[in-house]
């Protein structure tokens, strides 16, 4: 549908008795959009991805792909294909031949897919091969494969990185940005911060169950832009300087020297005020913390407790959380 977002998550939420897996997720992946669901392990993606394909029912919230419930019906799964944890197969049969039952299954015209979803996935040579004898990053771009037949406009992958040597990751990365510049929508689950910052635009942040950021690449890393860092002639005439000073904050001693936030405007007039006070500057430096260094302060202290408890705890018929 035009103009309706592919993903629209409001208030998710899933609870397994007094534990909870999700708490809460808001969040809005548009059309075209290669969109990063990165968190810890257990902070609660596949336990997200899993609701968001039918697979188990929310206890709390409103889950619209294309503008339709997939808890309500299965239609609204149309156009919609992924897979969630590592996808299986008949180990003892080719990969065309599990291509083509899955192509059954669906019907239509998915068989007429299968030679170009093996060569999208560069695995057309080695189609013939039985998929026991597979790499692990193979397994995982046949099952990209496997959700291609489907012909998606939208295409949901959890952790389709995980256990790949670099090589793999490469490979992955390239595919999954083959099928974005082919207008495809992508949402991808992943704990591994370079992954998401190669392929992704817009990305949300999940710990323990919670968004703690949505937005661009862009905006993430721009959020420890206005950091720096202090030395003078007189650090104790500075501070009194910069406490004083219009657009300056959270002025304190850090290793030698005095830090604080500004934005770069207030900088300007603490340097000309410093200057008017005798105060002479050794070093004024902006401090950027890297995409590394945000991720980790977003998400410290998250070892996926309360969610890996709900793993051990749910139901074997709702699926397992993650």
């Amino acid at each position: 549908m035009s103009g309706v977002p592919p993903i629209e998550v409001r208030g998710l939420a899933k609870r397994y008795g007094a534990l909870t897996a999700v708490a809460g997720v808001d969040l809005t992946v548009n059309a075209g959009d290669v969109y990063g669901y990165l968190g810890p392990n257990g902070a609660g993606k596949t336990t997200s991805l899993r609701m968001m394909l039918g697979l188990i029912r929310p206890t709390a919230g409103t889950i619209r792909l294309f503008g339709r419930d997939p808890q309500e019906s299965v239609e609204a799964l149309q156009g919609v294909a992924g897979f969630v944890e590592t996808p299986t197969f008949y180990p003892y049969m080719s990969a065309r031949r599990n291509l083509q039952l899955l192509a059954a299954y669906d019907g239509g015209d998915a068989p007429q897919r299968i030679d170009r979803a093996l060569a999208i996935v560069e695995l057309d040579d080695r189609a013939g091969d039985r998929v026991g004898g597979y790499s692990h990053g193979m397994r995982q771009r046949l099952g990209i494969a496997a959700a291609l037949l489907r012909n998606p406009q939208l295409l949901l992958l959890d952790e389709p990185a995980t256990g790949l040597d670099p090589a793999g990751m490469r490979d992955m990365r390239r595919l999954i940005g083959r099928l974005a510049d082919e207008g495809m929508t992508v949402l991808l689950s992943s704990h591994l911060l370079g992954e998401v910052e190669e392929v992704c635009n817009r990305v949300a942040i999940i710990r323990r169950g919670r968004i703690v950021y949505e937005g661009t690449i862009s905006g993430l890393a721009g959020g420890g832009s206005n950091v720096y860092r202090l030395a003078t002639s007189d650090d104790a005439d500075a501070r009194r300087v910069c406490e004083a000073q219009p657009g300056i904050g959270e002025v304190h001693s850090e290793r030698g020297r005095l830090a604080f936030t500004a934005d770069a405007g207030a900088v300007g007039e603490l340097s000309r005020a410093l200057i008017e006070a005798g105060v002479l500057i050794h070093e004024l430096v902006p401090l950027t913390m890297t995409l590394e260094d945000l991720f980790f302060s977003l998400t410290e202290g998250d070892g996926g407790d309360a969610t890996a408890d709900a793993q051990a705890a749910a139901p074997a018929s709702e699926g397992t959380p993650a």
